[in-house]
């Protein structure tokens, strides 16, 4: 049997090149977006000592697991999402041999999120995993459906494949999106769970640090706060004197849940706006405390929410806090409580009217007016500016006395307040856009 000769395949030097660069270039392209979390999978997969040695001697807190937990969901999550983003941008442009190498690596940071958060958290339920699965299956298969389009040079084709993409790519983002919701809930429960439950003060203090910072994360988060019982959790501890050290932290952090419907519905709910007018009209705290008694107050009242309308606890207490904010503006030992103070004031004024009347009878004008000569005490345009909205507010009472006439020629830097005050008074008051215009700063 005679065998017939292989011709040997000659390539040319420069065909030889290219091939030899083309997969070199893919190869390293794919390694550098990959090799990161790739370790990152495999070492968390591993234990660092023996199961026995996990709980040590001295074991770490709850809470700053708690801590630790949400930061790395948080960091995740922003990490993943501009990923998906820049995906889709990329996938616009039809470049597709990015579109497949981003999708690697967002298939390999999801999986190294799960692994990593199962570790630290050790804690996991059926929907969590159901979640997850369905998470890590959809990342695969959109990883798959872009590798095939890199090898695919039909352009109808890939016009057909785009919109199958984008289908997959929105699915992805929905299932992380719901993955990340019950993850964070989960985390945020356990830390109002400490704040609720726990008489240590440093304990609580770390757990209410802990919220705050969550809530300069949005407003979507405030509303996770506020749905699982935060504003309750805190108020509990507003009433109790052995934690009076914690309350202008935890005022703070009411405020800044207040800034959704859901924290000023709960917070009205409880009976927070009484707890509120208490602190801010007892002696025994602090002006720190009351100062952020205040911004409560400024927040929950402010004009810009429109569901602060029917507050009714507020409205059967707004003499005590009326009086109480005046007070502290009267008192306030630096620009930072007199602004708290005066824009509670000046957003109060906007909920009822009745407030103005009230501030009227209490002389404010002149309180705040003699407050505004202490240059140490109104120290920023922002205090002038909430002094200028109360006196808006009484000149359209009709409140005469604390008007300023100035001469028609000096009119290019105010505001005409119209006909109706000049009928009354036979002469054009003007009021200025800026109380540091006014002579008697």
């Amino acid at each position: 049997h005679q065998t017939t000769p292989i011709e040997p395949c000659f390539f040319s030097p420069f065909s030889m090149h290219l091939i030899q660069m083309d997969s070199v270039q893919r190869w390293m392209e794919d390694l550098k977006l990959m090799t990161d979390s790739e370790c990152m999978c495999i070492l968390q997969s591993k234990p660092i000592s023996l199961e026995e040695d996990a709980h040590g001697e001295f074991p770490v807190s709850s809470q700053h697991g708690a801590c630790d937990n949400l930061q790395l969901l948080l960091k995740r999550a922003w990490i993943i999402s501009t990923e998906l983003t820049r995906i889709v941008q990329k996938l616009e442009k039809n470049r597709w041999q990015r579109v497949h190498s981003m999708t690697v690596r967002v298939n390999c940071q999801v999986r190294s999120m799960i692994n990593e958060y199962n570790i630290l958290t050790k804690i996991s339920w059926e929907e969590m995993h159901q979640y997850e699965k369905m998470l890590v299956e959809k990342c695969s298969e959109l990883t798959t459906v872009t590798e095939r389009c890199i090898q695919i040079e039909d352009e109808q084709i890939l016009k057909s494949m785009k919109s199958c993409i984008n289908d997959a790519l929105t699915t992805v983002a929905q299932y992380f999106a719901q993955l990340i919701e019950l993850a964070l809930t989960y985390e945020i429960k356990n830390l109002v769970k400490e704040i609720d439950s726990s008489d240590n003060l440093y304990s609580i203090e770390s757990a209410v640090s802990n919220l705050f910072s969550l809530t300069q994360e949005g407003s979507h988060l405030c509303r996770i706060i506020a749905k699982e019982g935060g504003i309750v959790a805190l108020l509990k501890i507003c009433r109790q004197d052995c934690f009076r050290c914690l309350y202008p932290q935890i005022l703070r952090t009411l405020a800044s849940v207040c800034c959704v419907e859901e924290g000023i519905q709960q917070l009205e709910k409880v009976d927070g706006i009484l707890c509120l007018a208490d602190i801010l009209t007892d002696s025994i705290h602090s002006q720190a405390t009351h100062a952020e008694a205040a911004a409560v107050i400024a927040q929950i009242t402010s004009p810009q929410l429109t569901f602060t309308q029917h507050l009714n606890s507020f409205l059967e207490n707004m003499e005590e806090i009326v009086t109480a904010l005046l007070k502290l503006c009267q008192e306030a030992a630096s620009g930072e409580v007199f602004l708290l103070a005066s824009a509670a004031l000046a957003n109060i004024t906007f909920l009822d009217s009745k407030a103005c009347e009230m501030l009227l009878q209490l002389d404010a004008m002149k309180i705040l007016i003699a407050a505004c000569s202490d240059k140490q005490k109104v120290d920023s345009p922002y205090s002038r500016d909430q002094v200028s909205i109360l006196n808006v507010f009484f000149i359209l009472i009709g409140s005469s006395q604390i008007w300023v006439e100035i001469p028609s020629k000096d009119q290019t830097d105010n505001i005409a307040l119209g006909g109706q005050c000049n009928q009354k008074y036979g002469t054009e008051y003007i009021l200025c856009k800026n109380l540091r215009n006014f002579s008697f700063f």
